[in-house]
C-alpha cells in the first residue's frame, strides 16, 4: 500500500487529477485525497498541466457581506461542521464520543469485546441469582397501600416470593439466552 501512495504522490506532483490516480491504483478517489491530507503532499508551482485540477474556488464571492464583523468560526451552537450530524442531533455527547471510538476498532475487536460484556453479565447474574439451597425463598414487598378506617391508619402490604426453583430456572433460562447468542455471533 505504501507502494502505491508514493507513486500516487508522484503523479499528483505531476499534476494528475484525483480520479485519475484512484483509478491508475485502484483505489477509491477518497483514499487519494486522504493521503493527500495525511502526508501534506503539495504540487510544483508551475507544474506543467492543461487545466487546474481543483474546480471549485474557496471561499465567499467578492463583495459578500454575510460574515461581517464577525471575528472567526462559527457562532455557538454550530453544528455545520459535525461529521455525523444526524446522530449529533440525537444523541447525547458521550454516546457520539463511544461511536468514534469504535470506528477505531476492528470487527473482531468488536465481536470480542461483546463477548466480554456478555461473560461479564453471566458472572455478574450469578451473584444476582445466588440460590443457597433448595429451601432459598426471596420475598419482596410488590405493592404496599395505606388507608384508614375509623381513623386507624392501616397498610396492606403486596409480597413476590420467588422460590429457589424459580430463581435458579429463570437464571437458567438467561444463560442458555446469552450461550445462544455466543453461537450467533461467531
Amino acid at each position: 500500500m505504501a507502494d502505491k501512495r508514493i507513486q500516487a504522490e508522484k503523479d499528483y506532483v505531476k499534476s494528475m487529477k484525483y480520479k485519475d490516480i484512484a483509478e491508475k491504483y485502484g483505489v477509491s478517489l477518497n483514499m487519494v485525497k486522504s493521503w493527500k491530507q495525511r502526508h501534506g503532499w503539495t504540487r510544483n508551482k508551475g507544474a506543467p498541466s492543461d487545466k487546474s485540477v481543483h474546480t471549485k474556488k474557496r471561499g465567499a464571492p467578492k463583495g459578500n457581506i454575510n460574515a461581517k464583523g464577525n471575528n472567526g468560526g462559527a457562532p455557538k451552537g454550530n453544528s455545520n461542521a459535525v461529521t455525523h450530524g444526524f446522530f449529533a442531533k440525537f444523541l447525547p455527547a458521550e454516546t457520539m464520543e463511544i461511536m468514534e471510538q469504535m470506528q477505531e476498532r476492528t470487527p473482531a475487536d468488536l465481536i470480542y469485546d461483546q463477548i466480554q460484556i456478555q461473560y461479564a453479565a453471566i458472572i455478574r447474574a450469578q451473584q444476582i441469582m445466588y440460590v443457597e439451597d433448595k429451601e432459598d425463598i426471596t420475598k419482596e414487598i410488590k405493592k404496599t397501600e395505606t388507608y384508614s378506617d375509623d381513623n386507624v391508619e392501616s397498610e396492606k402490604q403486596e409480597w413476590e416470593i420467588q422460590f429457589a426453583w424459580d430463581k435458579h430456572a429463570s437464571f437458567l433460562n438467561a444463560q442458555s439466552r446469552v450461550m445462544s447468542e455466543f453461537r450467533s455471533i461467531s
